[in-house]
């Protein structure tokens, strides 16, 4: 979309709701794909404010100056500023001072466009301290004239006649080193994205995201306040009569009471999504149903309590909150936190509204009704959600959620049928309801709503012209629940049956909901969707769950006499497969007439560019005993030939590997100084992938230990790439094990991993900074690696299993 544009060079992530069309980009992430990711928020996910075009930058050339009432003023280069000054690393939530601005808009049209309620988000930020920053430059103090700190950007915007982005910071702020405020230059472990500030940008905590100035060249210590036309006339809430001609008539833009920096208490109802159906039936009705949302407050404050209630206010319910960062050493809360609420389902079929409100910990509160101001800032009240009844013919009934709005121009939300309803256009929603009214003993579920229950919050599938509805089964679906997912919304007939055992479908029936309308017909999540080789040109490869890359086979090494080395292409030659480190893709193929899906972790570089491997080992049959027909898939990857084509999508796992010790595990952040690696065969492949990561960054000095298990000393996989790791880093080391035949010369273990081996070559557990990452066969985790793990000093909270 950014073709004929200034930005055509940037990758972007096509995910994102772009909100003021094509040029310049702004962006928000769906609500529902922003809270599956967690406290951490992909960076190619992340929201996106730009006034203009994205300024070409080159990391070594670009300069930040720093003058005004400094006693030194002076010119840094980018290597000064990331080696001179001692980094500081810690993560931020960033909101738009427009957070939920549609709501204001659809009250009365402000000067700004509509974002959504998720213009927020999460990242690791690194960078230079600014207190560090002015004091080597020798600020002067307060009583000689230092009041401001003015920050100023590297596009030149129209505004104006002409005018950078810019804006100013009191100096109590700047210099106070607990504020934490940054000139950061790199994004949850790597070097900053351009539409995020490459290659240097503000971090300011607790402020709104106008402040944190993105490709940085200035910074002017002044004794009064920005003049920047951005700084006046932008990031301000006005009085609820001033519109913009009284503004400017009456110089409201130039009073300092009226500018924001901290932001305010907020909150946001998440699940239910917003037009989530939920069937009220003889298993709903006797089960729960949970709320879930996020909570933020700015200055550093704590979010002390979230609230909601069913009855406009009469009553409020306590919410559970969950805060997955932990307060700074000054006692400081930078980030969001997550709060959820269970409800009867009974409960919610009496309850025409849902409400939440968040307190903090001076007793902000949100305010319950909108208060409208020019700017559409700010806006905090109570955030409804409204919960519809649809009586079906067949005296079943179906509970429908709307959210007040949409982000960008679509035309869904409460607000909007409001809005429409008093200009006599309330189609939408007869439409809608009437869809649900049928007369079937079975009921009948159209494909326009199956698609919209492809979350974790309410994942639909399609086997056989059935409706299944896999909520509850999530988290105890043997193959993880990213193997319904990526099914979710869609018909997959072909791959259930080509995996799943009888046992297994018959289990599919306590969770049938529904039959597809007649006459309709389902996406195939095992067709649609692939992506050709052709046409695309974005540098990140489009890999997602609901999209299939179609990658063809260039390249081909026998290693041995049952592991290859498969080379496949990607799209496009200046593409990369953009998996996120800890994670795996999924190989999807017609094996015999039938669907066949195997993950696997790519063992080359997550930066290579137009192309992944993946080291295989072949199953064959005849082989193992208990497997006589041998691997499915492994075979049929042996058997293509150069040119041959399978798809892949992804990225599938639980953990994602940041960096410099910063992982998740099912987007909850944590950290490790120390990390214990146990694998057994074929599972060194993802912890492969994280030890090339670490050791790729020469400020990653987390340390790591690996014990490595096989059968034999032929089948240790990325043996050579490993011994030469050990040798030329510090920070690494390995170990090997093997159960069966030893040559001579033999100097590591021979037998299998038991408690000697755990104490003597992985380190103790006992500190809590040590984490154990676990790959291998379920025996082995299970029965060996966890009780030796525990007679070390772990416990199951420190071992993460892949």
């Amino acid at each position: 979309q950014d073709e004929g544009t200034s930005d055509n060079w940037i990758r972007r992530n096509p995910e994102l709701i772009r909100l003021t069309g094509r040029h310049p980009f702004n962006s928000e992430p769906p609500l529902t794909r922003l809270m599956e990711c967690g406290f951490l928020t992909p960076t190619s996910l992340h929201y996106v404010r730009n006034h203009g075009y994205v300024p070409q930058a080159v990391f070594d050339e670009w300069t930040v100056e720093v003058c005004g009432l400094v006693e030194r003023p002076q010119t840094f280069r980018m290597c000064q500023i990331t080696q001179q000054f001692k980094p500081r690393e810690l993560p931020v939530t960033l909101v738009c001072a427009g957070n939920r601005r549609k709501e204001q808009n659809m009250v009365k049209q402000s000067r700004g466009f509509n974002w959504g309620s998720a213009a927020i988000s999460t990242s690791v930020w690194r960078g230079a301290r600014l207190c560090d920053v002015l004091v080597s430059c020798g600020i002067v103090s307060k009583r000689k004239g230092a009041m401001y700190v003015c920050l100023e950007g590297g596009e030149m915007l129209p505004a104006a006649g002409g005018s950078k982005y810019g804006t100013s910071i009191s100096v109590d702020a700047a210099l106070d080193e607990a504020q934490d405020i940054l000139l950061a230059y790199m994004q949850n472990g790597k070097l900053l994205e351009p539409d995020h500030g490459f290659p240097v940008r503000m971090i300011v905590p607790g402020y709104i995201g106008g402040r944190m100035v993105k490709w940085l060249t200035r910074i002017e210590v002044t004794s009064k306040e920005s003049e920047n036309y951005y700084h006046y006339h932008d990031n301000r809430v006005l009085p609820s009569h001033v519109d913009a001609e009284i503004a400017k008539a009456e110089g409201w833009w130039y009073k300092p009471e009226y500018v924001i920096n901290e932001l305010n208490i907020n909150s946001v109802i998440t699940t239910p999504a917003h037009a989530e159906v939920l069937p009220t039936n003889g298993v709903t009705l006797e089960s729960r149903y949970t709320l879930h949302g996020y909570a933020y407050t700015g200055g550093g404050r704590k979010v002390i309590r979230v609230e909601v209630t069913m009855d406009n206010g009469q009553n409020w319910m306590f919410c559970s909150v969950t805060y997955p960062n932990k307060p700074t050493k000054y006692g400081k809360y930078w980030c969001w936190c997550f709060w959820q609420v269970e409800v009867k389902v009974t409960e919610l079929m009496h309850a025409k509204e849902l409400a939440v409100r968040a307190w903090d910990a001076a007793m902000n509160t949100q305010p319950e009704q909108l208060i409208w101001n020019v700017m559409g800032m700010m806006n905090n009240c109570w955030f409804r959600v409204k919960v519809e009844s649809c009586q079906l013919k067949d005296n079943g009934r179906d509970l429908v959620f709307q959210h007040p709005t949409r982000p960008g121009n679509q035309r869904e939300g409460w607000m909007v049928l409001q809005d429409t309803a008093t200009q006599s256009h309330d189609s939408y929603k007869l439409e809608k309801l009437s869809s649900l009214s049928i007369d079937r003993t079975v009921r009948q579920i159209h494909v326009a709503e199956l698609k919209r229950h492809n979350t974790p919050n309410s994942p639909w599938i399609v086997v056989n012209n059935n409706v299944y509805d896999c909520t509850k089964f999530l988290n105890d679906h043997p193959g993880g629940k990213e193997s319904i997912l990526i099914n979710a919304g869609s018909d997959c007939t072909e791959e259930f049956s080509a995996i799943h055992s009888t046992k297994a479908k018959s289990m599919l029936e306590d969770y049938k909901i529904g039959e597809l309308a007649e006459g309709e017909t389902a996406e195939n999540s095992a067709h649609d969707g692939s992506l050709p080789l052709s046409g695309l040109q974005s540098k990140l490869a489009p890999l997602s769950l609901s999209n299939k890359i179609n990658c063809k086979l260039v390249g081909k090494k026998v290693l041995s006499h049952d592991v290859r080395l498969f080379k496949f292409s990607l799209p496009s030659e200046d593409q990369i497969l953009g998996l996120p480190v800890g994670k795996h893709i999924l190989v999807l193929a017609k094996v015999k007439g039938k669907l066949c899906s195997r993950p696997y972790t790519p063992t080359s570089s997550e930066d290579e560019k137009g192309y992944f491997e993946l080291l295989v080992r072949i199953y064959f049959q005849g082989v193992h005993s208990k497997f006589v027909d041998g691997g499915l898939m492994s075979q049929y990857l042996d058997s293509l030939v150069i040119g041959d084509t399978v798809d892949v999508s992804g990225p599938l796992g639980h953990i994602h590997y940041v960096g410099k010790g910063h992982f998740t595990v099912r987007g909850n952040p944590k950290f490790m100084k120390q990390c214990a690696m146990l694998a057994g065969g074929t599972g060194i492949t993802p912890i492969y992938q994280i030890i090339q990561q670490i050791l790729k960054d020469p400020e990653d000095r987390t340390q790591m230990s690996l014990l490595f298990a096989n059968r034999t000393e032929e089948d240790i996989m990325l043996r050579s790439e490993l011994d030469k790791w050990a040798e030329e880093h510090s920070n690494f080391r390995v170990w090997y094990a093997i159960s069966r035949s030893v040559q001579n010369g033999w100097k590591y273990s021979r037998g299998h991993i038991n408690e000697q081996m755990v104490k003597e070559h992985l380190p103790s557990g006992l500190d809590p900074d040590t984490m154990a990452f676990l790959c291998g066969p379920p025996s082995m985790i299970e029965e060996v690696c966890f009780p030796n793990l525990e007679n070390h000093g772990y416990n199951r909270s420190q071992c993460f299993q892949f």
